[in-house]
């Protein structure tokens, strides 16, 4: 299995979100027929998805011959069903009293440079403008609610552990405790369309990525992301789907 640095770390990292980011902000310039939350989770199916797993899939065409998720999966061992979802569990509720006692006051902090830089956007950038989303037809929401669920939900936290936590944790050049916190801070410095959580996402998939890598099963941090996304995506459809009217 060939070993890549630092900077094969970063270019791994922050390429699939450079080119997701540059073309999410392009398109979203100009685009007023579906919400940017729709837009944005269509751009990253056919960007951002297949660079993390073409990474994934060449390397394990060069290490074992074929293409597959092998090299996502090296060194992963089997836990007990009820030990994965007692992790995830556990860690689940770290992500809720986090959202309640850290997210809040990092969003509080950071509001005047969020608010300025929305202000320089047009409308449709800021997701938690309601309002705005809730001016599309009824059809347009209910797709987005959809859509956004399969790629929430399933598509982007799989696709996202299998790349951090288990392709980019393993093929890191040095092997210790602090690989899977470095890759964490990364992760959560990835995120560049939602660059006012990285406190929280630290404090939330650190212990996280460590207990992963410890156990060396990352079913519990694929099961912990999918729900943690399922709980966003529960919140945001209530919302933009509750009678109002907007909708009628």
């Amino acid at each position: 299995m060939k070993k890549f640095g630092i900077l094969g770390m970063l270019l791994r990292v922050f390429l699939p979100t450079i080119v997701l980011s540059s073309l999410y902000l392009l398109i979203g310039w100009f685009c007023r027929s579906i919400p940017h939350i729709l837009l944005f989770c269509l751009i990253a199916l056919f960007t951002m998805i297949p660079i993390e797993l073409g990474f994934i899939l060449y390397d394990s065409k060069r290490e074992d011959g074929r293409c597959s998720l092998k090299s996502a999966l090296v060194g992963q061992e089997k836990i007990p069903l009820w030990q994965m979802i007692l992790y995830a569990a556990l860690f689940f509720g770290v992500a809720g009293l986090a959202s309640v006692f850290i997210q809040p006051v990092e969003l509080n902090l950071l509001s005047g440079v969020r608010n300025y830089l929305l202000s320089l956007l047009p409308a449709g950038f800021d997701w938690n403008d309601l309002a705005y989303i809730k001016s599309f037809p009824k059809g347009t929401l209910i797709a987005t609610c959809i859509f956004y669920g399969i790629f929430n939900v399933l598509i982007g936290p799989i696709t996202e552990e299998l790349f951090f936590r288990g392709y980019l944790t393993s093929h890191y050049g040095k092997q210790n405790v602090g690989t899977p916190v470095l890759i964490a801070v990364l992760f959560s410095l990835y995120h560049l369309w939602l660059p006012f959580n990285n406190v929280f996402r630290i404090v939330i998939f650190v212990p996280l990525a460590v207990a992963v890598y410890k156990k060396k099963n990352i079913s519990i941090s694929i099961l912990f992301h999918c729900l943690c996304n399922l709980f966003s995506v529960i919140s945001f459809c209530t919302a933009i789907l509750s009678s109002g009217s907007e909708l009628s």
